[in-house]
């Protein structure tokens, strides 16, 4: 087999790898409902450093 077969199967081969991890991904991130997503951003907020977007001051 030449090398540019070769090389062309591995790109075909990374592409679908890609495609896989992607979906899965998706698929990971649509199985939250909106009220668990809205209690991870709150929890993200809290736990950061800074001035709090309901403080007064900010």
């Amino acid at each position: 087999m030449r090398w540019w077969k070769m090389l062309g199967l591995a790109g075909i081969m990374g592409v679908a790898a890609t495609g896989v991890v992607i979906a899965r991904a998706e698929r990971r991130r649509r199985a939250y409902t909106p009220e668990e997503i809205r209690a991870r951003l709150r929890e993200r907020v809290e736990a950061r450093p800074g001035p709090r977007p309901e403080d007064p001051q900010a």
